[in-house]
């Protein structure tokens, strides 16, 4: 073995370290080139300002910031309502009942035939210083079942009092075609002078019934012992 050692290699070496050199060489020389023109451009006013340049019309001012409260605007009135008025209640007017316009004492209910007759009989009785007055002329169907329904509670069974009061349906008060005459001194005037009127006198145990049965001063035809259903 020899202490002689190889050469050392300095030629690689010598070449990085020039070329670390000329690189930080380069960067100083690019940053020196930037700060040199940065201060160049704000000499001649050619650097961009930092912020931009906003108008100062309507901005807000720079002491604070812009206001939040909002611009009121005055609440719409409400329409003011007229107080609602209490419509009046409407009276339903009380329908009062039809009255007929005759009365049962009335010669108006009676049929025409039986009217005239009477009218001239009774001026003709009254000329005699008689009074005819009619104690019951028209009925109604009600008023002579009601008279009926007591007959037969007065006599004891429907045959004994239909001699003197008929049924409704049979019933020449109801049809207006008879006729009742008070006081007594009326019912004999009429019954003597009855036939010159065509008034006569029907029933026997009537002596107040009366009816138009004949021609105006015909003789009346006998008289029946007392009323009765057609059926009977």
């Amino acid at each position: 073995m020899t202490n002689h050692q190889p050469p050392r290699r300095t030629g690689p070496v010598r070449m990085q370290l020039l070329s670390v050199t000329g690189v930080g060489l380069a960067v100083l020389a690019v940053g020196s080139l930037v700060l040199w023109h940065g201060q160049v451009g704000e000499l001649l006013g050619l650097t961009a300002d930092k912020e931009p340049v906003v108008s100062s019309q309507n901005a807000p001012a720079v002491s604070g910031p812009p206001s939040t409260t909002l611009a009121t605007t005055p609440p719409t009135p409400k329409p003011t309502r007229s107080p609602k008025q209490t419509p009046k209640p409407t009276k339903t007017p009380t329908k009062t009942p039809a009255k007929s316009s005759y009365g049962e004492e009335s010669i108006n209910g009676l049929s025409p035939t039986l009217k005239s007759r009477l009218k001239k009989a009774m001026a003709a009785a009254k000329a005699d210083g008689i009074t005819l007055q009619i104690t019951s002329g028209r009925r109604s169907a009600a008023k002579q079942q009601r008279l009926l329904n007591d007959a037969i509670k007065r006599y004891g069974s429907y045959k004994a009092a239909t001699r003197w009061v008929l049924p409704p349906k049979y019933s020449a008060h109801v049809q207006g075609k008879a006729v009742d005459i008070g006081p007594a001194a009326a019912m004999q005037w009429l019954n003597r002078n009855g036939y010159r009127y065509g008034i006569c006198r029907r029933y026997d145990n009537e002596p107040w019934h009366f009816e138009a049965l004949v021609t105006p001063g015909t003789k009346c035809p006998p008289r029946e012992p007392y009323s009765r259903p057609v059926s009977d």
